[in-house]
């Protein structure tokens, strides 16, 4: 089974003959993929999802939508290129391509949005943007479920939680209790408390997990 974890972000995949979307999350997801599956996907930048799909993103939180639903007009058309592939890599290029193709005639990410999931992963607090933005809570809270699904709070946990996933990586067997004072937690029971919310599983768990996969690479 494959765990996805909160990052704050939306994707676009093609699989199984389709393209979907994946929305982003509060908890972690756990979609099952069938055996031998091919997969390819790309990441919206900040801000760019809401404008591309026309659908605010607090639409899609917790979800896999197919891109048809959502109504965009030349969704057949890429999946009927897409499954005339012959093989992933080509299908590979070929979806960066109709990306870019469509990038063109679209608008620029919202300028906001990158701030704001700036400062989010920079572990400043949003609210300290208001003044620069220009904005007053509500509309930082309008901004933030439009772009990113949900509130600045939640999205400051959820970067926070994806601060001591990357330390995991690389920090081999740092103690825990570092582990959440460089990830900017409160202090280790703070730590376990919300990545145990955000991913069902404690921080030792994926430490471990991730220390093996390490030195199984």
């Amino acid at each position: 089974m494959v765990a996805i974890v909160p990052d704050g972000y939306c994707d676009l995949l093609w699989i199984d003959g389709r393209l979907v979307v994946a929305g982003p999350d509060r908890t972690a997801a756990f979609p099952v993929i069938r055996p031998g599956a091919t997969v390819i996907g790309a990441r919206f930048a900040p801000g760019a999802a809401a404008p591309w799909l026309k659908t605010p993103l607090w639409a899609l939180v917790g979800c896999s939508v197919p891109l048809a639903d959502i109504g965009r007009k030349d969704t057949a058309e890429f999946e009927a290129r897409l499954a005339d592939c012959p093989d992933p890599p080509a299908a590979t290029a070929l979806f960066s391509r109709l990306l870019e193709e469509t990038a063109r005639n679209e608008e620029e990410p919202a300028r906001d949005a990158a701030m704001i999931f700036a400062a989010a992963d920079n572990a400043r607090p949003v609210s300290g943007l208001l003044d620069h933005l220009g904005m007053s809570g509500r509309q930082l809270r309008r901004r933030c479920h439009h772009h990113f699904g949900y509130g600045a709070k939640t999205l400051e946990r959820i970067r926070r939680f994806q601060r001591f996933f990357d330390l995991c990586r690389r920090s081999g067997a740092m103690p825990l209790a570092r582990l959440a004072l460089e990830s900017g937690f409160a202090d280790q029971p703070h730590m376990t408390r919300e990545v145990g919310e955000l991913s069902t599983l404690t921080p030792a768990v994926i430490l471990d997990q991730l220390s093996i996969r390490q030195r199984a690479d």
